[in-house]
């Protein structure tokens, strides 16, 4: 039987990798899995780095009261005090990574740093201007109409505060080599998953901070962030194969539990995708013309549930990716996108 991801036994703690703790990964490197409640991936791990300087943060956990508590006790049972922060390294702008290592670095006077791709999100965000949810607009290309109407009536009214997500102190910019005091990290630019994805390899760790980029058990959204680009995918099969030509390391993710191997999983995410790309090649042969028609011939899920089976924010993800995948059918030629209207449509091509 197949394991849920939230049931995954994680080697550095013997337990289920949910499980609250300081958990020693390797020598001056621990896991702290944070609570996500109302969210299916059940926690989030930060990742803590001993330096010459004080610590570093991989990722800072979702800023509301059940998460914060649980840090400051597995902060004090591996030894440290929040004083001790000196960066949070983010990976992206998504809330359960991002709004508590903004909210604790203020605290704390701890610099935070984001990747640069992901400052025009950042800014729509901050646009007091912006009256419209753009995944509506997304989802009536997508051809879900209905879904959209959904979507609408799920979103509170009025706008989100910004009070936790502020902007960083540093804007990260192509691939870096971060000096931390004792520790050489390589900032590696993975645009994908958001556009200002980043990952974090301590080559001579033998470690990789993969954030969302690379997760052990279950395949990353694709560009699901306030400011759409046109090939989502196309970035994060190449982030991929960026990664995928580095010396294999030990996969630390942001979701699930640590594994021996990145290249291990590399291989199965891109081997994944391809097969994906055929199964939407096929549907759009067979009359499918929409993505949300496409989305409606996949399985989704390790457990292959049927579209209209899906929660309504799955299947936003759901219609987003197929689009993503489609959208790159369309660029290598191998459908074609037609439609004046918001809606966006795939053929085969002619000839």
């Amino acid at each position: 039987m197949t394991q849920t991801t939230a049931s995954r036994i994680s080697p550095d703690s013997g337990l289920t990798w949910t499980e609250p703790g300081a958990w020693t990964v390797a020598p001056g490197v621990v896991r702290i899995p944070l609570p996500l409640p109302m969210d299916g991936l059940r926690a989030v791990n930060v990742y803590v780095m001993e330096t010459d300087d004080g610590l570093v943060l991989v990722d800072g956990g979702w800023a509301i009261p059940e998460s914060r508590q649980v840090f400051t006790d597995s902060m004090r049972q591996a030894g440290y005090a929040l004083s001790d922060i000196r960066r949070f390294l983010v990976t992206h702008l998504h809330r359960d990574h991002y709004t508590q290592a903004y909210v604790v670095g203020r605290e704390v006077g701890a610099q935070v740093s984001l990747g640069l791709g992901d400052k025009a999100s950042m800014d729509f965000m901050h646009d007091v201007t912006v009256d419209r949810d753009p995944n509506l607009d997304r989802l009536e290309r997508a051809g879900a109409l209905e879904l959209a109407e959904g979507w609408r009536a799920m979103m509170p009214g009025g706008r989100p505060s910004m009070d936790d997500y502020g902007m960083p102190d540093v804007w990260m910019d192509r691939d870096l080599t971060l000096d931390l005091g004792g520790r050489s990290v390589d900032a590696i630019a993975t645009p994908g998953h958001t556009q200002g994805h980043y990952v974090f390899a301590d080559h001579a760790a033998g470690l990789l901070f993969a954030g969302d980029h690379v997760l052990p058990s279950i395949t990353p959204s694709i560009g699901f962030e306030p400011r759409w680009v046109e090939q989502p995918l196309r970035d994060f099969l190449d982030s991929l194969a960026k990664v995928r030509a580095l010396p294999d390391l030990m996969l630390l993710p942001a979701h699930g539990p640590v594994a021996p191997s990145v290249h291990a999983r590399v291989d199965e995410l891109a081997e994944h995708h391809a097969e994906r790309l055929e199964q939407c090649r096929v549907a759009v042969a067979g009359g499918a013309r929409t993505a949300w028609e496409v989305a409606g011939e996949l399985g989704w899920t390790r457990h292959e549930r049927r579209r209209d089976e899906l929660g309504p924010f799955d299947a936003v993800l759901a219609a987003f990716e197929t689009m993503a995948h489609l959208d790159l059918l369309a660029l290598r030629g191998e459908v074609n996108v037609s439609g004046d209207g918001p809606v966006r449509e795939y053929g085969v091509p002619r000839g």
